[in-house]
């Protein structure tokens, strides 16, 4: 399955840049914009087309396979989700954030540009992404876009991912207990790998039942997710991550690994993922790809 599995990941991250290349592109002009500035394109697609394993689109597309969408139905959705999440990164990367030079493994975009392209460029795909998953789509209807569109907003807003961060950078200051990290891990990583997960069910009109199932799926996946990348910031290399590594201890950061230390936190995450498999079993064997993604967000050595 480990080979399968990588394969697809693979497959699926190759269609979703090309279908970015193509998006974000200084010719491809949408109706009602003006011009596309080249320096600000050429930062949105540094951004995005700068390497990555697209692992939440590859969630938002299995998961809607579940339900028999197409790849081409769920691409739009799934673009989406990898623009919300790089824009992230892009600002997450600035001096006044979290200040990183290096991100995957090459100059961040305020270091080969400046500070305001950064900013601009992130703007840029925060909200081309609401063009994407609300543009007319075969096989998704406007009720169904409207929906997608909604659950993204709240998942990467105030609520979510950005105030996640907002709760990350105050935890520098501060010394937060389990219930504080449990809180803004979910919610700066995790909101958008639980969107991924519930717009598959979105997608394919699931039962209440179903999103449900795969809403809590999504959470305990993007916990491991979060919990892995703790890990690998205390045992991995800068070179195997692509950024710099050790800067939550740093930065006196509290993490779960702080708090629960190594070896405890590599059996809490053992924990999430089989809980995750476990949920999952409703759908049998068509949920194997699902299954095998928990496995591999903890598995993971980069």
């Amino acid at each position: 399955m480990d080979e399968q599995f990588r394969n697809r990941l693979s497959e699926h991250a190759e269609a979703v840049t090309r279908f970015l290349d193509k998006a974000i592109s200084p010719d491809e002009i949408r109706q009602g914009e003006i011009s596309r500035p080249a320096q600000l394109i050429a930062a949105m697609r540094y951004a995005t087309l700068n390497g990555g394993k697209r692992l939440r689109p590859f969630v938002t597309i299995e998961s809607a396979a579940l339900f028999g969408v197409s790849e081409a139905a769920a691409m739009p959705t799934a673009a989406a989700l990898e623009c919300i999440h790089c824009y992230s990164l892009v600002h997450d990367d600035l001096p006044a954030m979290d200040d990183d030079d290096l991100r995957r493994g090459k100059p961040t975009v305020h270091r080969k540009w400046d500070e305001a392209t950064a900013i601009l460029a992130g703007d840029s795909l925060l909200t081309f992404a609401f063009d994407l998953v609300t543009a007319p789509c075969d096989g998704v209807d406007e009720t169904v876009r409207c929906k997608l569109a909604s659950h993204l907003a709240r998942a990467a807003g105030p609520g979510g991912m950005a105030g996640g961060q907002m709760l990350d950078l105050q935890a520098e200051d501060g010394d937060p207990g389990m219930k504080e990290v449990l809180t803004l891990q979910s919610m700066k990583t995790g909101a958008l790998i639980r969107f991924a997960a519930e717009a598959g069910a979105i997608l394919g009109k699931a039962s209440p039942g179903e999103q449900e199932i795969l809403s809590r799926y999504g959470r305990l996946a993007g916990q491991a997710f979060q919990l892995a990348d703790d890990i690998l910031d205390v045992t991995a290399t800068t070179e195997q991550m692509g950024k710099k590594t050790g800067k939550d201890g740093e930065a006196g950061k509290g993490t779960l690994v702080s708090l629960l230390g190594l070896d405890e936190a590599r059996r809490r995450l053992d924990g999430l993922v089989e809980e995750a498999v476990a949920i999952l079993e409703p759908f049998g064997d068509r949920s194997n790809v699902l299954k095998a993604t928990a496995r591999f967000f903890a598995g993971r050595d980069s």
